[in-house]
């Protein structure tokens, strides 16, 4: 049977991160796809995937290509660290509900293989891959 109900899904993160820290973004793209196929696979559902949004202009697109697909329902996956100003546009342009996915990539960093790297950038490169929870306060009060 084909799905009718309509789940948006989008990532956050910040796009001055991507220059700094070498695989990152390939990394929280990864993690967002196993979202989006556990949620297809597991649910009867059409999943629409906006992908990364790392700035406000993106933002402003996703707000815009939701209500084109008419989603029903969106999925906020919180990938790394994002400003409230990446969320804000969607939340006030969609007329559905937005849950957000505080979603670490497995249960536990793995805090002996991160201060076994002696390079402070792969350190903090590693540490954004598993900095979900750090940005939910801001999000959250994008939502009062």
């Amino acid at each position: 049977m084909k799905p009718t109900f309509k789940i948006g899904l989008f990532g956050t993160g910040l796009d001055t991160y991507w220059g700094q820290f070498d695989g990152l973004l390939n990394s929280l793209i990864s993690y967002q796809t196993e979202i989006k196929e556990g949620i297809e696979t597991q649910c009867n559902v059409m999943v629409v995937d906006a992908g990364m949004v790392d700035n406000s202009q993106k933002a402003l697109e996703t707000a815009s290509f939701f209500a084109k697909e008419e989603v029903d329902l969106v999925f906020l996956y919180v990938a790394t660290y994002c400003l409230s100003s990446t969320i804000l546009p969607i939340a006030q342009r969609l007329k559905c509900p937005i849950i957000v996915l505080n979603l670490q990539p497995v249960p536990a960093i793995d805090y002996d293989y991160i201060n076994g790297l002696e390079d402070r950038g792969k350190m903090t490169g590693y540490w954004l891959a598993h900095c979900q929870a750090c940005s939910i306060p801001e999000i959250a009060n994008v939502f009062n």
